[in-house]
């Protein structure tokens, strides 16, 4: 099991983080953290990185059924998306495939949820 899932698309950089934040929100997932990583490695590195974002999204209501089913599964939320400049308006989104990231938690409860979020997942990663 692969673990994550991905798409290349064509388009502007800020435009297609705006996309796949519209397409997270139709499948109930909220923009909890935004990592600007080029940034981040500028300023604390003085080093230039191509256009590359984390995006921490989280589904509440399956974020507080895994919660109730394993307490510890916080160490593993939000799930992470990624949006990185691979050339000149050739974009590349992937995200987290939280089922591969799951099966070290032996609990058939969060399986279940893992695999309703892939599918959601999946889901806005095929609409880009």
């Amino acid at each position: 099991m692969n673990y994550y899932f991905n798409k290349t698309v064509n388009g502007e950089f800020d435009e297609v983080i705006e996309k796949v934040t519209n397409e997270l929100e139709k499948e109930g997932f909220g923009v909890l953290t935004e990592i600007n990583v080029t940034e981040t490695l500028k300023k604390k590195l003085d080093v230039d990185f191509k256009n590359y974002r984390i995006l921490g999204a989280c589904n509440a209501p399956y974020a507080h059924k895994a919660l109730q089913a394993e307490d510890k599964v916080g160490t593993m939320l939000p799930c992470n998306v990624i949006v990185q400049e691979i050339e000149k308006n050739k974009i590349e989104v992937a995200a987290v495939n939280p089922r591969a990231s799951m099966q070290s938690i032996e609990n058939k409860e969060l399986e279940n949820i893992a695999s309703e979020i892939q599918k959601k997942l999946e889901k806005v990663i095929s609409s880009l």
